[in-house]
């Protein structure tokens, strides 16, 4: 089985900042318990192990709690090989969207909310639920985009959603804004072609589609916005009018990318650009966290945060893991994964500790739960959670299923990111 010099590491929905990734392992083992594992990678128990690989059948000021969540048990509307394709399709458009691109905040006050597995909702993403228009709304979680947005009444087409519909017109802090107003002018997302500002009262239109072919179209407006207890007053997010996509059940999604339209932008002024999440290892049942805000002291990191630039140099990463797990059946590639391994008749397995190295002697471990993608419930096709970079310069990704059990903090005013390992299960 050929190294791989250019890995991807395996993206779910959920996406994080371009940064430089390389894995290495040092001979440091984990426990993999398969009877415990589930399909598509939810695992169950696991323990350090160190031997080779054998068969054997309060925080200070205001804090605010967002639950992340997955939707459903069961994706009914794509199979695992659609998911990695469409997963595949997103990171070529961030690819793109980055290669066009070129000490921490002190925030007073954090805002922290159950940060949840989507699954009930038929998508693999993570939700969490806010309140806009004085609603509560279970919206995706994307770090890769910036607009906020919900679903809308009229609505041309609108997919199936769990909550009802958002109506502007029973919203009296609901205002369109106009095609004339500066965030409207230097929208990067505006419909192709441009309609016409016939008056300076027309309402800005914006459409916005993603790699996978979703899309969402409407219009921009501004509405109030609540965290737990925090309140933004004149929260600007698209009302969609038109969307399609796997959004599984969700009312929409919550942008955390780095443009004056995400949502850690418009409440820099409160909570200094920065933000936080913790993903649990069991996606069904457990919740992690959304953080809001500098306040550390809600953390609950069993390592020390390291942090590292955000930057955009590619570099390659090796081939260790696999002559490490050279003891076990190969099993054929499946979709983009092609390293796979036949796990029948193990009870258990010892897999090599898979570790992301960063600037400035970052390293941060995989949790275990994120190495191996169970293709089939047997255990007779697992996979190495890694894809292939297309090309040699493009940017490394890290998707959320490498990102379990552990605190990433985004500082995006210093332009910083750090790590530290965390039980991400809350609840």
């Amino acid at each position: 089985m050929e190294s791989l010099k250019s890995l991807l590491l395996l993206l779910l929905p959920l996406l994080v900042f371009t940064l430089v990734i390389a894995e290495n392992v040092n001979g440091e083992k984990r426990l993999l318990v398969l009877k415990h594992s589930d399909v598509h990678g939810e695992v169950g128990g696991h323990s350090r192990r160190c031997s080779p690989p054998h068969k054997s059948k309060s925080s200070n000021g205001a804090t605010t709690t967002l639950e992340m969540k997955h939707q459903s048990r069961r994706r009914h509307h794509l199979n695992p090989s659609q998911q990695l394709l469409s997963d595949e399709a997103r990171a070529q458009s961030i690819q793109s969207r980055a290669t066009a691109a070129a000490a921490t905040a002190t925030a007073e006050e954090s805002a922290q909310v159950p940060l949840t597995s989507g699954v009930k909702l038929q998508t693999l993403n993570y939700v969490v639920t806010i309140e806009l228009a004085a609603k509560k709304r279970t919206l995706i979680v994307d770090t890769g985009s910036d607009l906020t947005w919900i679903q809308c009444k009229p609505c041309s087409y609108c997919y199936s959603q769990q909550d009802p519909l958002f109506d502007p017109s029973l919203s009296p802090s609901y205002h369109p804004i106009p095609c004339s107003s500066p965030t409207c002018t230097t929208l990067p997302f505006s419909p192709s072609p441009s309609p016409s500002c016939a008056t300076p009262s027309t309402t800005c239109a914006y459409a916005l589609s993603y790699g996978d072919g979703s899309y969402t179209r409407g219009d921009l407006a501004r509405d109030t916005l609540t965290i737990a207890n925090a309140t933004a007053e004149g929260f600007v997010f698209g009302c969609g009018r038109s969307n399609r996509g796997l959004f599984g059940g969700a009312s929409g999604l919550v942008g955390l990318g780095r443009s004056s339209l995400s949502l850690v932008s418009q409440t820099s002024a409160r909570f200094g650009g920065l933000f936080s999440y913790c993903l649990p290892s069991k996606a069904y049942d457990s919740s992690g966290s959304l953080t809001l805000g500098a306040n550390y002291s809600v953390y609950r990191n069993e390592t020390q945060l390291m942090f590292t630039r955000m930057v955009l140099n590619p570099r390659g990463s090796e081939g260790e893991f696999l002559r490490q797990f050279s003891a076990y059946p190969v099993a054929p590639g499946f979709s983009i994964l092609d390293t796979c391994f036949n796990l029948t008749g193990y009870d258990e397995v010892e897999v090599p500790t898979l570790r992301m190295r960063f600037e400035g002697d970052v390293e941060v471990r995989v949790d275990v739960s994120g190495a191996l993608y169970f293709v089939k419930r047997d255990a007779s096709q697992v996979c190495l959670a890694l894809a292939s970079l297309t090309y040699e310069d493009d940017l490394g990704i890290i998707g959320n299923y490498q990102q379990k059990n552990l605190r990433v903090v985004y500082d995006t005013k210093q332009s910083v990111v750090g790590f530290a390992e965390e039980n991400c299960s809350y609840s």
